[in-house]
């Protein structure tokens, strides 16, 4: 009835969880690894054979990837940074009896930094992630990726449980690889020449969102860490972008 789709990438600390919290409700475990260099594949073995290598491929690609081989009727897709607790594992065994719905955005509890974030734009920060495999048509976007669905889409009421930058060093570490994606999709859509007053506006934005409108700053201290860490990841991808034109210009 429901084949769960997992993608891993050195998740060693989290992915014995995120299988644990899922293995006695779902009938299948797919994991698409990108050739993990730690103990990834090793864990993921002792519940799953299905486990399939894909390397260099965006994050659509891989989802994509994962549905062709699912063999159920429902696909639960489950970061490997995320775990299910019984009221939504009940709750989707529910939602999947009936055909009411093509898919279902499932809410997120988003702790970063050890402290769960209610404000700042986290929640409920709705995912789209249980996915009839005939309403399914494909993934699209390198890294935002979205899936499109033929039919109505619903929503769950109980959420993810979604531990996330677990330290300051990963969060960082994260901005430098996923900024240099976003940067290079902004400069292939031809994104405006980056001036001194568009850094300033990026940022700006960014504080505005997280800070003002979502009141991120009733998260305490995280909650502050937060939003200027949102606005540096902002401001770095921009500054790649500013740093793939003018290098282009030079050639």
């Amino acid at each position: 009835m429901i084949s769960a789709i997992i993608l891993t990438k050195n998740n060693q600390e989290t992915i014995k969880n995120t299988i644990l919290s899922i293995k006695d409700f779902v009938d299948e475990i797919i994991v698409i690894d990108d050739f993990s260099e730690d103990k990834t594949v090793d864990i993921v073995g002792i519940f799953t054979s299905k486990i399939y290598k894909l390397e260099n491929k965006d994050f659509s690609q891989r989802r994509n990837y994962g549905a062709s081989k699912a063999k159920n009727k429902w696909l639960f897709y489950i970061d490997a940074d995320e775990t299910v607790d019984e009221k939504l594992r009940n709750e989707i065994l529910e939602s999947t009896k009936s055909d009411n719905f093509s898919g279902y955005a499932i809410p997120r509890r988003n702790i970063l930094l050890g402290k769960e974030l209610k404000h700042g734009g986290w929640w409920p920060d709705y995912v789209l992630r249980l996915i009839r495999k005939d309403k399914l048509v494909n993934w699209q976007g390198e890294l935002h990726e979205q899936p499109i669905i033929k039919g109505k889409i619903g929503k769950l009421s109980n959420p993810l449980i979604h531990v996330s930058h677990r330290s300051l060093s990963e969060m960082v570490e994260k901005t430098n690889r996923w900024s240099e994606i976003e940067a290079k999709l902004l400069y292939d859509s031809n994104h405006p020449k980056m001036t001194w007053w568009r850094f300033f506006s990026v940022a700006f934005r960014e504080f505005w969102y997280r800070g003002i409108l979502k009141l991120g700053f009733l998260d305490g201290t995280t909650g502050i860490i937060e939003i200027c860490y949102q606005m540096y990841s902002r401001m770095i991808t921009y500054a790649k972008l500013w740093e793939l034109q003018i290098t282009s210009n030079k050639k």
